[in-house]
């Protein structure tokens, strides 16, 4: 279970981040990133910083981009940051909007479309009477 110490330390560092590439990173490929969640080890020496891009083929390419300049967004976080020590920043694919998109694909697989079924002659009525009967 994440402390609330480590939460907020998590959401420091993911809008530090944020704000470090929109601001100050140069690399067009690494500022398409969006940073959606940061996991911080106890002893803050290490973070994954989980990213998503807009376009799912450029994913492999921006992961190579924030490898590249992660340097640069540790040393802003050393500034930002009121920690003794700055975590080492690995970067993450965030593949849950991708997981969540597949799950919602298989349950509109499972929808079944009630004409296929015969059951276009469903009466309420029906169903009334069996409960009443019983």
């Amino acid at each position: 279970m994440t402390t609330f110490r480590m939460q907020r330390i998590n959401k420091q560092i993911q809008r530090d981040i944020s704000l470090l590439l929109s601001l100050r990173v140069q690399n067009e490929i690494a500022k398409q990133a969006i940073i959606t969640d940061v996991d911080c080890s106890r002893d803050l020496e290490q973070a994954k910083v989980y990213f998503t891009t807009l376009d799912p083929s450029m994913t492999e390419d921006v992961g190579r981009a924030l490898a590249s300049v992660a340097g640069l967004l540790r040393s802003g976080l050393a500034k930002s940051l009121t920690v003794r020590q700055v975590p080492v920043l690995s970067f993450v694919p965030d593949r849950s909007e991708q997981y969540g998109r597949s799950m919602d694909a298989l349950l509109d697989s499972l929808k079944v479309d009630p004409s296929a079924h015969g059951d276009e002659g469903y009466d309420e009525d029906e169903e009334s009477e069996v409960c009443d009967g019983e």
